[in-house]
């Protein structure tokens, strides 16, 4: 547009009608695609000045953060999932949308309405309303979206301070909970422990048999005071009984003890594994279903036909073997079905479950679907890692999709769980440890200052302690749980918080393909393989 034509823009009065209608329509068009411009040169110049400083100081500001999460992802996901930031964000951009609705108005008004044609007129403001309508509408929706992430993360993740990494690794609790209808609370019928390399994400995942006995504390803990003599008392003190024990005895713990039942159970892990947990995740079964519809579905490879129902209800049908996409139903039927099979063969589906979801939970999808995500969590995952430590976690998860998972389940044939020497366990742990840390070296040695493995059960602060009768079990049912004096429990106690194991099953942890794992170690060196093998 030429001298003159700026000169219309800013003094349409000597403008013939076709100047003016042009002009009109130019107007809300720089409202659009830059937002000020129409003000600096309709007339109101202090308005559009201020405007354009601002948007200009707005995609600088994108630019350096964008900048930043290329340079250092972890640090800028860090810093914008605290809630506080979440929330001033949301503020921010529902202001901002504020703010372009009233440019659009007073660019209608800049337009001169009263001195165009009436179809002109009709014209203009319908253009400034749809675009009001896109442009602001798609604004008002993301600071929804932010609005409903910060809820999200204020419900679902901690406040606390964030852990350091403990000898180089972050070793998280992974606990999968079921408060079906038939259950008295939420029993942690999955028991996973996972320990991840805090540079490489390489990780080691252990999981723990739900009725493993016989579990004494590391001395100086709450639960050693609780228990000096142990959760010692046969089928009715099993490991994920511990969890329900503690709520319903959460007046004899501390105040500041948080999830007191997580507490208990990660006391328990610490001294069977020997090494020290920063975080816990705790996933509720009832809410896993909607979590993996709002993903899509995950893909599995199913080994051998899996029921849906059996126990007390009738089989409605199968998961057949192959290569399967489940929706929330089935890949939750998957995870928890026992008809036919044994704990440990469940444990196995458990694990092939999360990694399925670790490699297929995909950035893009994350943000194409945020808002189920976001409802789908809230219901169905309780966690003490820090919104502040999101975007280290979530780096560490994306660096894993890339890497092999080492894991042992810490089941027949490698321990009996309600007969086992506790050292095996802590030894199994140092070894899985070590593997990934010689993987992750010979795989980026140019990263790495020292060759030697950081992590190892025998040479954690609290192992070096030991426990007390560390390699001898006590006999089944001589020690009842709880302080001393406390009375014996019956033959005949039914109590919810001891869920007992009924029958014995001696049935051995289900084969594996002989390429992926060691039959003298038990260990897996590559879970996916494990999960992709038919």
């Amino acid at each position: 547009m030429g001298r003159g034509g700026t000169e219309a823009l800013s003094s349409p009065d000597t403008a013939t009608a076709a100047v003016r209608r042009r002009r009109a329509y130019t107007l809300i068009w720089l409202t659009q695609f830059a937002p000020g411009s129409a003000q600096l040169v309709g007339g109101n110049k202090r308005l559009g000045r201020f405007v354009i400083r601002l948007l200009i100081l707005f995609v600088l500001a994108a630019a350096v953060i964008i900048g930043l999460f290329f340079y250092n992802r972890a640090f800028v996901i860090n810093t914008f999932a605290r809630p506080p930031v979440l929330w001033g964000l949301a503020a921010v951009v529902l202001a901002c949308a504020i703010g372009w609705a009233w440019l659009f108005i007073d660019a209608v008004r800049l337009s001169r309405p009263g001195t165009l044609p009436k179809r002109t007129r009709l014209g203009v403001s319908l253009l400034a309303a749809m675009l009001m309508v896109i442009s602001c509408g798609t604004l008002t929706w993301s600071a929804n979206v932010i609005r409903v992430g910060a809820s999200a993360v204020s419900g679902m993740f901690g406040t606390g301070m964030a852990a350091k990494p403990v000898q180089g690794r972050y070793n998280i609790l992974l606990l999968g909970g079921d408060s079906g209808a038939s259950r008295e609370g939420l029993r942690p019928d999955t028991i996973m422990l996972a320990s991840i390399d805090a540079d490489s994400g390489r990780t080691a995942m252990f999981g723990f048999a739900r009725d493993t006995e016989n579990i004494n504390f590391r001395p100086g803990t709450t639960m050693s005071r609780l228990m000096p003599q142990g959760w010692n008392c046969g089928d009715k003190c099993l490991l994920n009984g511990l969890y329900t024990w503690a709520h319903q005895n959460a007046s004899k713990f501390p105040a500041n003890s948080g999830d007191v039942g997580v507490l208990a159970t990660k006391e328990a892990i610490e001294s069977l594994s020997g090494i020290d947990i920063q975080y816990y995740a705790l996933v509720d079964l009832k809410g896993f279903q909607r979590f993996i519809d709002a993903v899509g579905g995950i893909d599995v490879d199913v080994r051998k036909a899996t029921p849906i129902g059996g126990g007390t209800s009738r089989i409605k049908g199968y998961i057949q073997p192959g290569h399967q996409h489940l929706d929330g139903y089935h890949a939750l039927w998957y995870a928890r079905s026992r008809e036919g099979s044994s704990n440990y063969e469940r444990m196995q589906r458990q694990q092939c479950v999360m990694t399925s979801m670790l490699h297929q939970l995909d950035p893009a999808t994350v943000i194409t679907k945020y808002q189920e995500l976001a409802g789908a969590a809230g219901s169905t995952l309780g966690t003490d890692i820090p919104a502040s430590q999101l975007g280290t976690m979530s780096d560490l998860a994306i660096k894993a999709r890339d890497q092999k998972m080492t894991s042992v389940n810490f089941t027949p044939p490698i321990i009996n769980p309600w007969k086992y020497d506790p050292q095996v366990i802590r030894n199994k742990v140092a070894e899985a440890i070590a593997k990934t840390e010689r993987a992750g070296q010979s795989a980026s040695s140019s990263s790495r200052a020292s060759s030697t493995p950081r992590a190892s059960a025998s040479h954690s602060p609290h192992s070096t302690n030991g426990l007390k009768n560390d390699n001898v079990i006590s006999p089944r049912g001589e020690n009842i749980p709880g302080a001393p004096g406390q009375q014996r429990a019956t033959g005949s106690s039914t109590s919810s918080a001891h869920p007992t194991r009924g029958s014995r099953s001696t049935t051995t942890a289900s084969p594996r393909p002989s390429g992926s794992s060691s039959a003298s170690t038990g260990m897996t060196e590559d879970l996916a393989a494990v999960c992709s093998a038919g």
